[in-house]
Protein backbone atom coordinates (compact mmCIF):
# COMPACT_ATOMS: atom_id res chain seq x y z
CA UNK A 1 0.00 0.00 0.00
CA UNK A 2 2.44 2.31 0.97
CA UNK A 3 4.92 1.93 -2.28
CA UNK A 4 2.47 4.77 -4.13
CA UNK A 5 3.10 6.76 -1.20
CA UNK A 6 5.57 9.56 -1.11
CA UNK A 7 6.70 9.40 2.79
CA UNK A 8 7.92 12.67 4.70
CA UNK A 9 11.74 10.98 4.36
CA UNK A 10 11.57 11.39 0.70
CA UNK A 11 14.33 13.40 -0.43
CA UNK A 12 12.22 15.46 -2.91
CA UNK A 13 10.22 16.37 0.08
CA UNK A 14 13.30 17.66 1.94
CA UNK A 15 14.66 19.11 -1.05
CA UNK A 16 11.85 22.45 -1.52
CA UNK A 17 12.59 25.24 -1.10
CA UNK A 18 11.25 27.25 2.32
CA UNK A 19 10.65 30.98 2.40
CA UNK A 20 8.60 31.36 5.55
CA UNK A 21 6.12 34.20 5.40
CA UNK A 22 6.01 34.76 9.03
CA UNK A 23 2.44 34.44 9.59
CA UNK A 24 1.83 34.48 13.31
CA UNK A 25 0.70 30.99 14.73
CA UNK A 26 -2.95 31.84 16.30
CA UNK A 27 -5.29 30.02 19.08
CA UNK A 28 -7.92 28.10 17.24
CA UNK A 29 -9.80 27.97 20.42
CA UNK A 30 -10.15 31.61 20.62
CA UNK A 31 -12.20 30.99 16.89
CA UNK A 32 -15.14 28.70 16.81
CA UNK A 33 -13.73 24.99 16.48
CA UNK A 34 -14.23 22.61 18.63
CA UNK A 35 -10.91 21.48 20.31
CA UNK A 36 -10.25 18.16 21.70
CA UNK A 37 -8.00 18.33 24.75
CA UNK A 38 -6.39 14.53 24.58
CA UNK A 39 -2.99 16.72 23.60
CA UNK A 40 -3.31 19.54 25.69
CA UNK A 41 -0.01 20.86 27.28
CA UNK A 42 0.96 24.10 29.95
CA UNK A 43 1.15 26.17 27.31
CA UNK A 44 -1.64 25.23 24.95
CA UNK A 45 1.05 25.07 22.22
CA UNK A 46 -1.23 22.26 20.54
CA UNK A 47 -4.15 24.30 20.04
CA UNK A 48 -2.29 27.17 17.78
CA UNK A 49 -1.76 26.89 14.14
CA UNK A 50 -0.70 29.85 11.75
CA UNK A 51 -3.61 31.72 10.59
CA UNK A 52 -3.66 30.75 6.93
CA UNK A 53 -4.13 26.91 8.14
CA UNK A 54 -6.57 28.47 10.79
CA UNK A 55 -8.55 30.06 7.87
CA UNK A 56 -9.09 27.05 5.95
CA UNK A 57 -9.97 25.19 8.55
CA UNK A 58 -12.60 27.93 8.96
CA UNK A 59 -13.65 27.21 5.38
CA UNK A 60 -13.67 23.62 5.72
CA UNK A 61 -16.15 23.70 9.14
CA UNK A 62 -18.20 25.80 6.61
CA UNK A 63 -18.67 22.93 3.94
CA UNK A 64 -19.52 19.62 6.07
CA UNK A 65 -23.13 18.73 6.47
CA UNK A 66 -25.77 19.99 8.89
CA UNK A 67 -24.84 18.42 12.50
CA UNK A 68 -21.11 17.38 11.43
CA UNK A 69 -17.97 19.28 12.92
CA UNK A 70 -14.05 19.25 12.73
CA UNK A 71 -13.01 17.92 15.80
CA UNK A 72 -9.19 19.71 16.27
CA UNK A 73 -6.94 17.70 17.99
CA UNK A 74 -3.40 18.78 17.94
CA UNK A 75 -1.82 21.27 15.97
CA UNK A 76 1.61 23.03 16.67
CA UNK A 77 4.25 20.56 18.04
CA UNK A 78 7.02 22.11 19.74
CA UNK A 79 10.83 20.95 17.66
CA UNK A 80 11.96 19.29 20.81
CA UNK A 81 8.61 17.21 21.19
CA UNK A 82 8.52 16.43 17.65
CA UNK A 83 12.43 15.18 17.61
CA UNK A 84 11.25 13.07 21.12
CA UNK A 85 8.52 11.31 19.46
CA UNK A 86 10.29 11.14 16.39
CA UNK A 87 13.26 9.14 18.40
CA UNK A 88 10.90 7.50 20.67
CA UNK A 89 9.04 5.80 17.79
CA UNK A 90 12.19 4.93 16.10
CA UNK A 91 13.53 3.14 18.57
CA UNK A 92 10.12 1.19 19.46
CA UNK A 93 10.70 -0.17 14.96
CA UNK A 94 14.25 -0.83 15.96
CA UNK A 95 13.85 -3.38 18.40
CA UNK A 96 11.18 -5.04 16.75
CA UNK A 97 13.18 -5.26 13.69
CA UNK A 98 16.87 -5.42 14.98
CA UNK A 99 18.18 -5.87 11.53
CA UNK A 100 16.76 -3.10 9.55
CA UNK A 101 19.32 -0.76 8.81
CA UNK A 102 19.06 3.52 9.59
CA UNK A 103 17.81 4.13 6.18
CA UNK A 104 15.34 1.50 6.45
CA UNK A 105 13.98 2.75 10.12
CA UNK A 106 13.69 6.23 9.09
CA UNK A 107 11.39 5.55 6.25
CA UNK A 108 9.26 3.30 8.50
CA UNK A 109 9.10 5.74 11.63
CA UNK A 110 8.20 8.74 8.75
CA UNK A 111 4.87 6.55 8.04
CA UNK A 112 3.62 8.19 11.16
CA UNK A 113 6.17 10.73 12.92
CA UNK A 114 7.66 13.38 10.90
CA UNK A 115 11.43 13.53 10.30
CA UNK A 116 11.83 16.85 12.81
CA UNK A 117 13.68 18.47 10.25
CA UNK A 118 10.70 18.34 7.94
CA UNK A 119 7.98 18.13 10.58
CA UNK A 120 4.67 20.08 9.21
CA UNK A 121 3.45 20.40 12.62
CA UNK A 122 6.72 22.22 14.39
CA UNK A 123 5.64 24.67 11.40
CA UNK A 124 2.38 24.96 12.87
CA UNK A 125 1.55 24.03 9.28
CA UNK A 126 -0.33 20.78 10.85
CA UNK A 127 -3.49 19.91 12.44
CA UNK A 128 -5.21 16.20 13.40
CA UNK A 129 -8.58 16.63 13.31
CA UNK A 130 -11.34 14.14 12.91
CA UNK A 131 -15.62 14.67 12.83
CA UNK A 132 -18.16 14.82 15.42
CA UNK A 133 -21.38 14.56 15.52
CA UNK A 134 -24.07 17.31 17.19
CA UNK A 135 -23.64 15.83 20.47
CA UNK A 136 -19.73 16.13 20.04
CA UNK A 137 -19.39 12.10 19.08
CA UNK A 138 -16.91 10.99 16.94
CA UNK A 139 -17.45 9.29 13.96
CA UNK A 140 -16.78 6.32 12.76
CA UNK A 141 -13.68 6.47 11.05
CA UNK A 142 -12.43 2.86 11.38
CA UNK A 143 -9.68 3.62 13.79
CA UNK A 144 -8.59 5.75 16.63
CA UNK A 145 -6.68 9.09 15.61
CA UNK A 146 -3.27 8.70 16.23
CA UNK A 147 -3.58 4.46 15.98
CA UNK A 148 -0.05 3.36 14.42
CA UNK A 149 0.07 1.17 11.65
CA UNK A 150 1.04 -1.43 13.64
CA UNK A 151 -2.20 -0.94 16.25
CA UNK A 152 -4.37 -0.60 13.02
CA UNK A 153 -2.73 -3.01 11.04
CA UNK A 154 -2.54 -0.29 8.63
CA UNK A 155 -6.46 1.05 8.94
CA UNK A 156 -5.10 4.18 10.19
CA UNK A 157 -3.98 5.09 5.78
CA UNK A 158 -6.30 6.99 4.83
CA UNK A 159 -7.37 4.61 1.90
CA UNK A 160 -6.87 1.66 3.16
CA UNK A 161 -8.98 -1.69 2.56
CA UNK A 162 -11.21 -3.34 4.48
CA UNK A 163 -12.97 -0.81 6.37
CA UNK A 164 -16.81 -0.50 7.04
CA UNK A 165 -18.80 1.34 4.53
CA UNK A 166 -19.58 3.90 7.56
CA UNK A 167 -15.88 5.05 8.10
CA UNK A 168 -15.03 4.86 4.38
CA UNK A 169 -17.91 7.17 4.07
CA UNK A 170 -16.93 9.45 6.83
CA UNK A 171 -13.71 9.67 5.95
CA UNK A 172 -14.18 10.77 2.25
CA UNK A 173 -16.40 13.05 4.11
CA UNK A 174 -13.42 14.65 5.73
CA UNK A 175 -11.34 14.68 3.00
CA UNK A 176 -13.74 16.51 0.75
CA UNK A 177 -13.85 19.37 2.87
CA UNK A 178 -10.33 19.65 3.79
CA UNK A 179 -8.94 18.81 0.33
CA UNK A 180 -11.66 21.93 -1.36
CA UNK A 181 -10.15 24.15 1.59
CA UNK A 182 -6.61 23.84 0.36
CA UNK A 183 -4.91 21.47 2.77
CA UNK A 184 -3.65 18.41 2.00
CA UNK A 185 -3.73 14.88 3.37
CA UNK A 186 -0.52 12.57 4.51
CA UNK A 187 -1.69 9.29 3.57
CA UNK A 188 -0.63 7.26 5.67
CA UNK A 189 -2.79 8.98 8.68
CA UNK A 190 -6.40 9.61 7.86
CA UNK A 191 -6.54 12.47 10.40
CA UNK A 192 -3.19 14.72 9.47
CA UNK A 193 -3.76 17.68 7.19
CA UNK A 194 -1.32 20.43 6.22
CA UNK A 195 -1.13 23.53 4.31
CA UNK A 196 1.95 25.84 3.70
CA UNK A 197 4.76 23.11 4.92
CA UNK A 198 7.09 21.30 2.40
CA UNK A 199 5.32 18.24 2.40
CA UNK A 200 2.06 20.65 0.92
CA UNK A 201 4.53 22.22 -1.59
CA UNK A 202 5.18 18.99 -2.91
CA UNK A 203 2.04 17.60 -3.41
CA UNK A 204 -0.06 20.98 -4.65
CA UNK A 205 3.47 21.53 -7.05
CA UNK A 206 4.38 24.61 -5.11
CA UNK A 207 7.73 26.19 -5.68
CA UNK A 208 8.76 26.70 -2.20
CA UNK A 209 7.04 26.20 1.18
CA UNK A 210 5.09 28.97 3.42
CA UNK A 211 5.94 27.64 6.46
CA UNK A 212 9.04 26.14 8.51
CA UNK A 213 10.01 25.49 12.29
CA UNK A 214 8.72 27.82 14.47
CA UNK A 215 8.64 28.79 18.29
CA UNK A 216 5.73 30.05 19.77
CA UNK A 217 6.30 32.89 22.00
CA UNK A 218 5.82 32.79 25.79
CA UNK A 219 3.23 35.49 26.14
CA UNK A 220 0.90 33.55 23.37
CA UNK A 221 1.39 30.26 25.54
CA UNK A 222 -1.06 31.13 28.06
CA UNK A 223 -2.38 27.77 30.12
CA UNK A 224 -6.21 27.18 29.51
CA UNK A 225 -7.82 24.67 30.47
Amino acid sequence: MSSSIVLMSDRRVAAIPLTDCGEDLVDVRAHGLKVDARKQDETGAFAHVRQGVLTRLLHAQSLLPTGVELLFIEGYRPPALQRRYFEEYSDELARAHPDWQAAALREAASRFVSPPEIAPHSAGAAVDVTLVDHRGRELDMGVRVNASPEESAGACYTDAVGLSDRARTNRATLKAALSTAGLVNYATEYWHWSYGDRYWAFQSQQSSALYGPIVLPRQHGTTRR
